[in-house]
């Protein structure tokens, strides 16, 4: 605590700039129950004056960065290291939670916006959106639009098979509740059944999951678990009419077996809003591959997600700081 008896929370972004303009968002959530002391840090600085300038604090608000792990182990005081993010996989959970500092994601603040995106991918790539679009713009009209008419299919009675029905992909399915698709999905944690319930989906088994279903979309974290789920084997399992979504972690997805899946037409399309490296470099294959839309890690960017993430990471610093257990941890795996 400091002398005013509130609890010093650290935030962390990549500018200066950054701390400017989302400081001032968060200065005036916390201002609301005044508990908290925010004070500032851009990536910019050098590691010993960050550590120097967060020196007492018990939250530190930051990004999913593995530059962020020496930062947080040298804060004796740290009890949460709080992220924007959904994804902690960068962060070294392990090693913090046995110096007692518990990592909390951002409690489904992007879901809504993920979970659109994914929707978005399955429709541009059965309508083939990205030809007429880019068509048009080229000044073609419909001249560039190509493939023959079989190949443009609406989601009407397709299988949508969700891997991971947690935040994001419960939203996914409650999403296409009204577009007339078999909506099921696979995940280990047993849910509530009104859980369940609410969002339309039927349970399946993986490997049935990935044998039947005509869309599988991604919503896991990366883990060692999940690291590379969907690779070789898999694919083989698809069927040639199949199209892969990935908006959670690049690593979820074997690239390189991808490629040759959709080379050797064992699976006809993907979206991928991440890949295996970020950037991805600019002679990947999928860039060009037909049936193939990609985005820039970027499903999560409307402002509604920050909103959510600022309003989420306020709150989890707040209970630190009224001696209550932290929201959304994530414990190593």
């Amino acid at each position: 605590m400091t002398t005013n008896e509130k609890t010093k929370v650290a935030m962390l972004v990549p500018t200066a700039q950054d701390a400017e303009v989302r400081g001032a968002a968060l200065q005036k959530l916390a201002s609301e129950n005044d508990l908290l002391e925010l004070v500032f840090a851009s990536m910019e600085q050098e590691p010993e004056e960050i550590i120097s300038d967060f020196a007492g604090a018990a939250a530190l608000i930051t990004v999913n960065k593995k530059f962020i792990n020496p930062i947080a182990s040298n804060l004796p005081e740290l009890k949460l290291l709080q992220t924007f993010s959904a994804g902690t996989d960068e962060l070294d959970k392990a090693l913090l939670l046995s110096q007692g500092v518990k990592v909390s994601n951002n409690g489904g603040a992007n879901a809504v916006a993920v979970a659109e995106h994914a929707i978005w991918m399955m429709v541009t790539i059965n309508h083939k959106l990205d030809l007429q679009i880019e068509s048009v713009k080229a000044g073609k009209w419909m001249a560039g639009v190509t493939g023959a008419t079989s190949e443009y299919t609406s989601l009407v009675d397709k299988q949508v098979g969700i891997i991971g029905l947690g935040r994001i992909g419960s939203r996914v399915a409650k999403r296409l509740a009204g577009w007339e698709c078999n909506v099921v999905y696979h995940d280990p944690i047993t849910f509530d059944a009104d859980y369940v319930s609410d969002t339309g989906a039927t349970r399946m088994a993986l490997d049935e999951l990935i044998a039947t279903s005509d869309i599988i979309t991604l919503h896991v974290p990366l883990d060692r678990i999940t690291r590379q789920m969907m690779s070789t084997e898999q694919f083989k399992a698809m069927k040639e009419t199949a199209v892969l979504i990935n908006t959670c972690r690049g690593p979820v997805v074997d690239e390189a077996a991808l490629i040759e899946a959709l080379r050797n037409g064992e699976i006809w399309g993907a979206g991928l809003d991440v890949t295996e490296v970020e950037p991805t470099p600019p002679h990947n294959p999928l860039i060009t591959m037909p049936n193939v839309v990609m985005t820039p890690h970027l499903a999560t960017r409307v402002i509604q997600s920050e909103w959510n993430a600022n309003i989420n990471a306020i709150t989890n610093a707040e209970r630190v700081a009224q001696g209550l257990e932290p929201d959304w941890v994530v414990d190593p795996v």
